[in-house]
């Protein structure tokens, strides 16, 4: 996972499809703070843009939710 400001990237194991970052989005954007999340199934990769700082595990719980996991930093 990285970190700027209002921008934290993570990656994700298991996707494998559009629709796999589909729900992995939509759940994300539930997150509360979270203005905008962005997969991409190529590299397992989630950008997630926020309005403020976003603790990990929030982001974790969402991405769990999906019926995914987070890569361990």
């Amino acid at each position: 996972m990285s970190e700027t400001a209002g921008t934290s990237t993570y990656q994700v194991v298991g996707m494998a499809c559009r629709s796999c970052a589909s729900t992995v989005t939509e759940e994300v954007e539930l997150v509360d703070g979270v203005t905008s999340a962005a997969v991409d199934v190529a590299s397992g990769s989630l950008t997630v843009n926020s309005d403020r700082d976003l603790p990990p595990t929030a982001v974790r719980a969402a991405v769990e939710a999906a019926g995914y996991d987070l890569a361990s930093p």
